[in-house]
């Protein structure tokens, strides 16, 4: 997930990206999964209101947004569409450059990623729907990208302490941290957080225990290690009791962590946002209804969950995708 934050755009050529999707198709990433659960998709009382329609859905290649590529494919494809599967492409570039290419139609995105990342812009936002607004304005002249209202989940950045060190400690958010005895806030972080420019040492400095201080956050109380040792060093209390986490990750609730609250707003909204090639939507205005269907239903615990199905318990993601959209009633 850091690397979707992080990385540049990497200007590719169409022919790469023709090149992808054959390698995708190949690799059973097309339409038909490894459970053939998109051919089984089709929407409550036989309605095709996109029958005609050819579209390609993409996706980045982590867990959280193949789930939500599977189920824009699964749903798409049950409304009558003739959805091109290209979800899992690695990294963040790969997708957008699809997008702007006009090689893919549809892509969930997150406007955090789009604010820093593709704009470069260096102001907090806090507010997630000034946020969107922003970014849905800028994508819309520069791209000609519609960026449609926002789920309500966020995967932001966050810290989190076990429940049990949460509860012994009585911590509740990162104002809490800041008024603990200096021995007692540790952290664990990984080494991309640890050094840009709007990660740990500024939201520190935000709360008032600088980084280095030895009345602050000391070096010694920082161990930085890989992302996804974090979740479980947290869980454990040991070598921390805070860990940097992802507010939607499936671990979370399986190791019972607790999420404190960012009460001081530092951390940008990472909405997840469907956004639609704008040629695409005026030729077919009811994706948007229809993704709406989908983005009024989803939130953070929701997320939490099928991520968990998909990295804790191992299970297929276009099944995943398949079995919720049939949960909600959306699929018949």
């Amino acid at each position: 997930m850091t690397s979707t934050r992080t990385q540049r755009l990497l200007r590719s050529s169409r022919g790469l990206l023709v090149a992808l999707a054959a390698v995708l198709t190949i690799a059973g990433c097309g339409l038909v999964s490894s459970s053939g659960t998109f051919e089984k998709a089709s929407l409550p009382y036989g309605k095709k209101p996109l029958e005609g329609a050819s579209l390609t859905v993409t996706s980045k290649s982590f867990t959280e947004g193949v789930i939500l590529g599977k189920i824009t494919a699964t749903y798409l494809a049950a409304a009558g569409a003739d959805v091109t599967d290209l979800t899992g492409a690695p990294g963040s570039a790969s997708s957008r450059q699809a997008q702007l290419n006009g090689d893919a139609d549809i892509l969930w995105e997150y406007t955090g990623t789009a604010w820093v990342n593709y704009h470069n812009q260096t102001e907090t936002i806090a507010d997630p729907k000034v946020l969107w607004q922003k970014v849905h304005d800028i994508e819309l002249a520069d791209h000609d990208l519609v960026w449609l209202p926002p789920a309500n989940f966020n995967n932001t950045y966050a810290f989190a302490a076990s429940s049990a060190t949460a509860k012994r400690l009585g911590v509740r958010s990162l104002s809490d941290v800041a008024k603990l005895p200096v021995a007692d806030r540790t952290f664990c972080v990984d080494d991309e957080f640890y050094s840009r420019s709007d990660g740990f040492g500024p939201m520190l400095e935000k709360y008032g225990i600088p980084l280095g201080d030895p009345n602050g956050v000391p070096l010694t109380n920082v161990t930085r290690m890989d992302a996804g040792v974090i979740y479980t060093s947290t869980a454990k209390s040991s070598p921390c009791n805070f860990g940097e986490v992802y507010t939607t990750d499936g671990r979370i609730k399986n190791l019972d962590l607790t999420v404190l609250d960012d009460d001081k707003k530092f951390f940008l909204p990472y909405s997840g946002t469907a956004v639609v090639r704008n040629e695409v939507l005026k030729k077919y205005p009811e994706i948007a209804d229809l993704l709406g269907d989908i983005s009024q239903r989803l939130n953070s615990d929701i997320m939490q969950d099928l991520n968990g199905r998909v990295d804790i318990d191992g299970e297929d993601p276009s099944t995943v995708a398949y079995d919720w959209l049939k949960s909600e009633h959306l699929i018949a």
